[in-house]
């Protein structure tokens, strides 16, 4: 173990002692092969813990920790299901009251990343923060007229905006904490069959490329902007308009919000907003992120949603801090389609035999026991309510349906699954009376349908058709060379365990799709002839058969 982990470790232990939350830990596998830090630090003998309520403690331990234990509270903050209220309530000032930096200091980054004084970057500049969070802090500001913005963006003099500074000396402290939750990560897997199973060194590897390219705050304006395309002359969702000409790695600038934040259900109560439309359209944009756009939010904890009621009877979100979202590979997007389609029809062993046949669990299982499984966990919740749900009791089931199948838990997944208890906490806190069920089958339904219609199979083909026209031309020389290296005795296959469980489910399911994709290539191919060469219908079909035949011959010939 690295001397400076260790002396983080040692750190991390203090804090806790000092806050008295070392019990925590004395609860946990980590505290066997940790506990030489414990029994051998005087402060865990010496030190007078203190007498303020439980949740205090724990919010002012994180705090003291840093960025990362932050964030961390910040997500347990959202789910009041599942903590007792006292630590709730607490940890929700997590969201935006983090004891903000010095103001002199945020001023001299913001004058060094622009390279001139703030008085000539902007008309006026607010030296008390509006809020602080753990990477960042943000200031109000307004524009000089001739500041270069989005499209979109006001240019007019007076412009409100906020400016964004990344903490100092954040990537030192992430860097190191980083190293600190490598390591415990390995001790977790040497120590805790559990841990090995739900892949702790990956999940820490993924949220690292979350948390640092949190730290590029260009790489946040470029989310924010892709957002904003997405959404454009949306009702649903309200994305600011970015400042291009005043943003550097460690310095934003972006239009200023004038909105309620979603937390604030008196405000939105008397300002007369409808507060269902509202929990129905926060589930309408996840899934429209998630699915139709492949780009999400996922940072959506009520810190950073605010709702505009200009128009109380059709309130709309507006979203800020976007240094993480999240896309999915097309292969995961899919089958978590498919999954939620499959809950929303009931279709149990649908459920189960996408998880056999994504590689979420083993290939031999039973898929009649896990359809039994999940039966018995999700049928209780349908036609209920959000209010009449104990998401805390669905998710203890769950862990045990995983545990007893060997799930692997799935780290590309972790943000997905972060936002959409987000989504859901937000969505219980709003409207407990929502209906998550009725809202999001619609979307889903509509994308899957669109995905499989014949303007999307044209539209497919056309963007490939370069590639696939390029891959057939180099396909005979590519073959020849196999064949003659066949022939010498000098081709190798090097397969591997891994490789021969994902060709198995390969094979499994291209028996699947192969009519399917026969009849979309072919719709394809025939639209494209009709389309681009003016061909006329009759003379396309015989074309195709005549192709097919001629595939089917040479198909004959081979065998």
């Amino acid at each position: 173990m690295k001397l400076r982990v260790l002396a983080r470790l040692i750190q991390i232990q203090r804090v806790l002692v000092r806050h008295g939350l070392d019990e925590f830990v004395r609860e946990t596998h980590l505290y066997r092969p940790l506990r030489f830090v414990f029994l051998a630090s005087p402060w865990t003998w010496l030190e007078r813990r203190k007498q303020a309520p439980r949740a205090e403690r724990l919010r002012l331990a994180l705090e003291e920790l840093g960025p990362i234990f932050i964030k961390f509270g910040q997500a347990l903050s959202t789910r009041r299901d599942l903590l007792p209220p006292d630590i709730a309530v607490e940890l929700a000032k997590l969201q935006d009251r983090v004891p903000p930096f010095d103001n002199a200091t945020a001023r001299a980054i913001i004058e060094k990343s622009l390279g001139k004084p703030v008085t000539e970057a902007f008309a006026s500049f607010e030296e008390q923060p509006l809020a602080a969070a753990s990477i960042a802090q943000v200031h109000a500001a307004t524009l000089h007229p001739t500041s270069g913005a989005a499209p979109g963006a006001a240019t007019q003099p007076g412009a409100e905006v906020i400016i964004k500074v990344l903490r100092p000396g954040m990537r030192e402290t992430i860097s190191r904490d980083l190293e600190v939750m490598h390591e415990l990560a390995r001790l977790a897997k040497a120590n805790s069959t559990e841990a090995r199973r739900l892949r702790v060194d990956e999940i820490v590897d993924e949220y690292e490329k979350t948390i640092l390219d949190e730290l590029d705050l260009m790489r946040e304006a470029a989310n924010a902007s892709q957002l904003k395309r997405n959404f454009e002359g949306s009702s649903l969702l309200h994305v600011p308009a970015v400042y291009w000409d005043l943003c550097r790695i460690d310095v934003m600038v972006m239009e200023r919000i004038r909105g309620v934040t979603i937390s604030d259900m008196d405000t939105l109560r008397a300002r007369g907003a409808n507060i269902a439309m509202l929990a129905q359209n926060g589930v309408k944009i996840f899934f429209t992120q998630v699915f139709r756009h492949n780009f999400f939010h996922a940072d959506m904890h009520p810190g950073n949603i605010f709702v505009l009621i200009d128009d109380p009877a059709n309130p709309r979100y507006a979203a800020i801090d976007f240094g993480i979202v999240g896309t999915l590979d097309i292969r995961d997007q899919h089958y978590l389609a498919e999954n939620f389609l499959a809950v929303f029809d009931r279709d149990y062993r649908r459920v189960a035999e996408l998880h056999v046949q994504s590689g979420w669990v083993p290939p031999d299982t039973r898929v009649d026991e896990m359809e039994s499984a999940i039966r018995t966990v999700l049928e209780p919740i349908f036609d209920r309510p959000l209010k009449d749900i104990s998401f805390g009791t669905i998710l203890l089931r769950l862990f045990d349906i995983s545990r007893r199948f060997d799930m692997r838990i799935q780290p590309q997944l972790i943000l997905l699954q972060k936002t959409l208890l987000n989504i859901e906490g937000l969505g219980r806190d709003l409207y407990p009376e929502l209906d998550i069920w009725q809202t999001a089958a619609p979307i889903l339904r509509e994308w899957m349908s669109d995905r499989i219609s014949p303007r999307a199979q044209l539209k497919h083909v056309r963007r490939n058709l370069p590639d696939i026209l390029t891959s057939l031309h180099a396909l005979p020389s590519l073959m020849k060379v196999a064949v003659q290296q066949a022939e010498d005795g000098k081709l190798a296959l090097g397969v591997r365990s891994e490789e021969i469980t994902a060709l198995r489910r390969e094979m499994q399911e291209s028996e699947q799709r192969r009519n399917r994709t026969l009849v979309g290539t072919a719709l394809g191919f025939g639209s494209l002839l009709w389309i681009g060469f003016g061909l006329p219908p009759g003379i396309v079909g015989w074309l195709l058969l005549l192709a097919a035949a001629v595939v089917l011959w040479r198909a004959r010939r081979r065998g």
